[in-house]
């Protein structure tokens, strides 16, 4: 508005066009909300000079614009000031289209224009250098380049499997030993008994199967389920031959009390005298520390509430280096879990009562390690249990580690948003800003004109009970009266949805009317539709608004089932 002297509206145009809002979870504290009259103390002046009234800012952040009492939502605005949105994985995709759905009235879930870009890591931040030594080959440069490519990481299935067992064991012998070095001074620094110290040092074996969990401890995260049954896990953890260890690490929000329980809790299991050196907390989680853990421990585990985890990327960050991960099948894991490569709780609730579900994921959780992951890491024979669990590793490697480097998510964003906005942005700011005006305009004569589009003359399909037979004809003609809309710019699409619940319609298939005719005023819309599908469907006829200017259909907020 200030440098190329557009108005608001124009303004608003051209900030949409060339932006893009990614949307980074589905828990509601990581969305801000505001009082009114908190916005109001600090933006008055601004709207005011931005020459707009205060109601048409703020119901840019409401779903009720005249509900004075309705919290201003952060993420709202941002949908409604950006062309393009997506969640940070395929299933966080789906989970926001839900989320948000009330912004789309008139759209079913699987319509609503937000897609995904799973997240990835940064290699040369992530990697060790044993492996990189490894994967670089002749021509660093261009494994860098191509690090999302899975052939470039064939090398891996290629050597020895007593170098992939030595790379390994020196890793974890790295983080232990940090381990220990971190234990003794946090422990000799509050002063516990040497005696104490000795025992949990002593506990600590190099040749214990390691397994961490580190990152921010939320309580959707579920940091205390492997606490819900104490006895099986001194079992697990206290078998002389085959040694297991937990580390965990992380912070809580200062103001997530719930989260710092958690830490708490784990502390002081921590100090039973069973878990001595078994189960440990390393305090001062930092960036070096993570990088320890992710290439060190051999197994990740990750149990989020389903389906809360938006991505999450330390367990990538450990599958570049080898790491088995355990996971719900939440999240990026939804996505990179394979049978040969790790192992998944499913994503599929048993109840809706959380404490039932926990109590269950708590069991599969202790059957998992008892039953698969401790024997297959320990096994009967040596070499059997190496080249099976090599086989793991090997896998996770080099069949999903090259899907989640941060080239592949770049690849994706620049394909799917970037260069699509760039050409968009571009169109609205040529000839003068041409298109942007052009736009407003339609939008505003859109609006002005919806209330008075009607149906005139009406011949569909009539069956009993919504009842569709494979092969039947589905005719569909309307003539509409739409004032002095141009018929180009309005889609009239026939819709077919089948019934999950009373409140719930799964969209099935979806046709498009075209136009035949049209006079100055109306324009008939007539199809035949040889039915491939049969059963009990119920179906729509929906207008809405059509043009290139718009970007994608839910650019306007109107529509009319007829």
């Amino acid at each position: 508005m200030a440098h190329q002297d557009l108005g608001f509206d124009e303004a608003l145009e051209m900030v949409r066009a060339s932006s893009l809002f990614t949307t980074h979870t589905p828990v509601p504290a990581g969305h801000d909300y505001f009082s009114e009259n908190l916005l109001h103390s600090y933006l008055a002046s601004y709207i005011e000079a931005l020459g707009i009234s205060w109601d048409r800012f703020i119901g840019l952040g409401k779903i009720n614009r005249s509900d004075h009492q309705e919290l201003f939502s952060m993420s709202h605005l941002a949908i409604r000031l950006c062309q393009e949105v997506n969640g940070v994985s395929k299933l966080h995709g789906k989970v926001s289209q839900r989320m948000f759905k009330v912004l789309y009235p008139g759209y079913n879930q699987k319509e609503i224009h937000i897609g995904h870009v799973t997240n990835g890591v940064h290699y040369p931040t992530w990697i060790a250098s044993e492996w990189h030594d490894i994967l670089k080959g002749d021509d660093p440069d261009h494994f860098i380049g191509h690090q999302s490519e899975a052939d470039q990481w064939h090398s891996i299935q290629e050597i020895p499997s007593e170098t992939i067992q030595n790379i390994r064991q020196t890793l974890k012998e790295r983080l232990l030993n940090h381990v220990r070095s971190s234990l003794k001074e946090g422990l000799t620094r509050r002063g516990e008994n040497p005696s104490t110290i000795f025992n949990v040092l002593n506990g600590i074996d190099n040749k214990a199967l390691v397994v961490g969990f580190a990152r921010r401890f939320a309580t959707y995260k579920r940091a205390h389920l492997l606490f819900r049954n104490i006895a099986r896990l001194s079992r697990l953890v206290n078998d002389p031959d085959r040694p297991v260890i937990f580390i965990f690490a992380g912070k809580a929000h200062p103001a997530d009390e719930p989260g710092q329980q958690l830490i708490k809790d784990i502390i002081q299991n921590s100090k039973r005298t069973e878990f001595a050196g078994k189960i440990i907390f390393l305090e001062g989680y930092n960036m070096e520390m993570a990088k320890l853990l992710v290439q060190g421990v051999d197994v990740w585990l990750n149990t989020p509430t389903r389906p809360k985890e938006a991505s999450g990327t330390s367990g990538m960050k450990a599958a570049m280096n080898g790491v088995v991960n355990f996971s719900v099948l939440d999240g990026w894991w939804a996505e990179g879990y394979r049978e040969d490569s790790g192992w998944a709780l499913p994503l599929e609730r048993t109840y809706q009562d959380q404490e039932l579900q926990n109590e269950l994921d708590a069991e599969m959780l202790y059957n998992i390690f008892e039953t698969e992951i401790v024997p297959t890491y320990f096994g009967t024979n040596t070499d059997e249990h190496a080249n099976e669990w090599i086989t793991l590793v090997r896998n996770i490697m080099t069949r999903v580690a090259p899907n989640f480097t941060m080239k592949r998510m770049l690849d994706d964003y620049i394909e799917r948003y970037y260069l699509k906005l760039e050409k968009y942005g571009s169109l609205m700011k040529s000839d003068n800003f041409r298109s942007a005006h052009d736009v407003v305009q339609l939008k505003k004569h859109l609006r002005q004109r919806w209330e008075t589009i009607h149906v005139l003359e009406k011949e569909v399909y009539d069956t009993d009970n919504f009842s569709i037979r494979l092969g039947d004809q589905f005719k569909v003609r309307f003539k509409i009266y739409l004032d002095d809309i141009e018929p180009k710019d309005v889609k009239l699409e026939v819709i077919f949805f089948k019934r999950k619940s009373e409140n719930n319609l799964d969209l099935r298939y979806k046709y498009e009317v075209p136009m035949v005719t049209h006079d100055d005023r109306s324009a008939t819309f007539e199809t035949q539709i040889s039915m491939e599908f049969s059963g009990v469907y119920e179906y729509g006829y929906r207008l809405t608004p059509k043009s290139d200017l718009l970007g994608h259909q839910q650019c306007l907020e109107l529509v009319k089932w007829l």
